[in-house]
């Protein structure tokens, strides 16, 4: 794979928006469309595409927020969405690289990230790339925290 980080932008928004999981879809993270959405509204999010080649292999929402009150959204990984045939191929562990180093650009250290507890969700997958969890809990969901 040749991955690289590119702006969200109308020609890659479809395949954007077509990444798992589909509008309505259980999952463990909000559909693509959703925090476009987000984004549009919020002046701290950072929406990115990664692809490979020309495909849309997925999506990665950083949040740059350092005056925020609360630790967990000063800075990390918002949202992140792989293609299913993409799954287990690196391309989430190469996003959340991506973040950290436009976190270490901008002179931050900690980056964080926020996950569903659970056995089917992605603890296991934010734990193995450097995310370890907090102690603390917000929205009913687990915060972790990784040093860059």
């Amino acid at each position: 794979m040749a991955l690289r980080l590119v702006e969200l932008t109308a020609e890659n928004l479809g395949a954007a928006v077509r990444l798992p999981p589909a509008v309505g879809e259980p999952a463990n993270v909000a559909p693509v469309v959703h925090s476009i959405a987000e984004a549009y509204v919020s002046p701290a999010a950072w929406p990115r595409v990664v692809v490979d080649g020309d495909e849309v292999v997925g999506f990665v929402m950083a949040s740059w927020d350092p005056a925020n009150e609360i630790a967990a959204f000063r800075a990390g990984v918002w949202r992140l969405n792989v293609a299913a045939d993409a799954q287990g191929k690196g391309v989430g562990r190469f996003a959340v690289e991506q973040v950290a180093a436009e976190a270490r650009r901008r002179g931050i250290d900690r980056i964080t990230v926020l996950w569903e507890p659970g056995e089917d969700g992605p603890e296991g997958f934010y734990r193995r790339i450097g995310f370890e969890p907090t102690g603390e809990i917000l929205f009913g969901e687990v915060v972790g925290a990784m040093a860059v």
